[in-house]
């Protein structure tokens, strides 16, 4: 997916926000790689639930490898007709893929300017493809960088079902290295919900 570049200045709150998109992106499409592995072994945490979750992730990736991960990447998000989740929107909100709601990710991408990166597979509707999408609104690389911006796409796309989504893949039959990433997804997008459901009672700041 390609987006003309923005300047924007982003405070530190926003900067996290845009790491934490960044990070649920990349684990849900696709298994990290040795370098970022070791990065992820790196993480440690406060004793928020938060906090103690990556911590978790921190233990998990020290313990991990590349071809196990990819196993179990393939195991919760694929497999050979399905994964042990299925991480569309269309999916979880229809029963389906490929049915309404992808077309209104479609539709929201053009009005924003997002074109579709050649040679990637998945879907719009892909919760990683849609984290990519707020990890740009938030640093102003798409859109105008608003908050409006960033809730409008969040509540209408996001929050209808992707806590769900981690909080199955929390308790998936094959995760290891991703239960504590299934619960960092669920504790963020419950912060998310709670800050951007201010926007409209503060206004942008």
């Amino acid at each position: 997916m390609t987006a003309a570049a923005g300047l924007s200045t982003v405070a530190e709150e926003d900067a996290l926000r845009a790491h934490f998109y960044a990070l649920l992106s990349s684990l849900t499409l696709a298994p990290p790689p040795a370098e970022r592995l070791r990065d992820l072994g790196q993480l440690a945490g406060d004793e928020t639930e938060l906090g103690q979750a990556l911590a978790a992730l921190g233990a998990a990736a020290r313990e991990a490898d590349t071809a196990a991960l990819t196993e179990e990447h393939t195991a919760v998000f694929v497999g050979i007709t399905r994964g042990e989740v299925v991480p569309y929107a269309s999916y979880y909100l229809t029963g389906f893929l490929n049915e309404k709601p992808l077309a209104e990710v479609r539709q929201t991408l053009a009005a924003l300017g997002v074109e579709r990166s050649s040679g990637r597979p998945e879907p719009e509707d892909h919760v990683g493809i849609l984290f990519e999408v707020m990890y740009g609104l938030i640093l102003g690389r798409i859109g105008d960088g608003s908050l409006t911006a960033q809730k409008t796409f969040f509540d209408t796309h996001v929050d209808p079902w992707a806590e769900t989504l981690f909080r199955d893949i929390e308790q998936a039959p094959s995760a290891r290295f991703y239960r504590p990433v299934g619960t960092i997804g669920r504790l963020f997008l419950a912060i998310e919900r709670e800050s951007l459901g201010m926007v409209g009672e503060k206004g942008e700041g």
